[in-house]
């Protein structure tokens, strides 16, 4: 059985890929810190059968007794987004860059024989003309401390150096839609929130363009790297998305509008956005045959639902989000 490592396995993504691992029929272990509180849902995935090892990507013992016994890892672990990162940048480049090469290091000696980055379409920035949909060969601008870590660590990954992990890196679309582990400081998850709930809504240049990623479909291009043939995905980068699921701000409120009838929404004009970028999604589907199976719309059903039924009664509460 093949023994494959999630770091950040408790968080909003990594849950979810441990449970598409699972139901591959992969021995899964688990290496977090629990940073936002995931205790519970650690002991839930243990009541599963998965390993988890609760420690820090920065620590040698946390990573040695983790990689024991690995065939592949799946690098998730980091301070995630802009607000999290500017908070203390010395902290983020310690676990984002350190963090990342020191597992680097300890997986080539440990004899891990692939490994899966997971990177950001928060690379390319802000785009020359953001109407034309950039593919993985298309310029990295990053404007943000997180785009610049990531940016840094996939040319560290792709190098000379760990060709032996046959690494892919994954740069994900903007992720969204209901997780164990939820997170309302994501665009689509946060905008359905306010306006469900009646608040106010303020958007800030809502002409700019993002693309967006279900968290169940993130988990599943995870699972369609690591079980494609090697020689399509060994120093490979694959944007994680669908094409048509680019959208604006104002796209987003208006398709919560179709389903939520509460709510103010307030625009501010902003000129200026350092990220404003549509993506094709077009290389993963065409060598690797991934389609995404859900959209921003049944993404947003799918959290009115949840709302429906009471499932988080203070999604404002700092669980669920990055930032204290």
């Amino acid at each position: 059985m093949t023994r494959t490592l999630v770091t950040g396995g408790t968080g909003y993504i990594g849950i979810k890929v441990v449970e598409e691992m699972r139901r591959a029929g992969r021995d899964m272990r688990v290496l977090d810190v629990l940073l936002h509180g995931q205790e519970v849902l650690a002991a839930e995935q243990r009541e599963q059968g998965v390993d988890v090892v609760v420690g820090d990507v920065r620590d040698p013992d946390a990573r040695r007794q983790s990689l024991e016994g690995v065939d592949e890892v799946v690098h998730l672990a980091a301070i995630v987004g802009d607000p999290a990162c500017g908070l203390d940048p010395d902290h983020s480049t310690d676990v984002n860059v350190n963090g990342t090469r020191a597992l680097l290091e300890d997986a080539i000696a440990a004899g891990v024989s692939k490994f899966v980055f997971a990177s950001t379409c928060s690379n390319y920035g802000r785009m020359a003309d953001p109407t034309v949909p950039v593919t993985e060969d298309g310029a990295l601008a990053p404007i943000s401390l997180y785009a610049e870590q990531k940016v840094s660590m996939e040319r560290l990954i792709l190098g000379r150096e760990f060709a032996a992990l046959n690494p892919t890196c994954l740069r994900f679309a903007t992720v969204y839609g209901a997780a164990p582990r939820m997170r309302f400081d994501l665009t689509v998850n946060e905008f359905t929130r306010d306006l469900w709930h009646d608040r106010e809504l303020e958007v800030f240049g809502e002409q700019f363009w993002r693309p967006y990623i279900h968290v169940h479909d993130a988990a599943r291009a995870v699972r369609t790297v690591l079980e494609a043939p090697r020689e399509k995905t060994e120093g490979e980068v694959f944007n994680a998305g669908r094409s048509d699921e680019n959208y604006t701000k104002q796209m987003l409120v208006e398709a919560i509008r179709e389903q939520v009838d509460r709510g103010t929404v307030t625009y501010v004009e902003r000129r200026e956005d350092p990220r404003d970028y549509k993506v094709s999604f077009d290389k993963i589907h065409r060598v690797l045959r991934f389609e995404t199976n859900l959209t921003v719309p049944q993404g947003i059903a799918e959290i009115a639902r949840a709302f429906d039924e009471e499932r988080w009664p203070d999604p404002w509460g700092p669980t669920y989000r990055n930032t204290p």
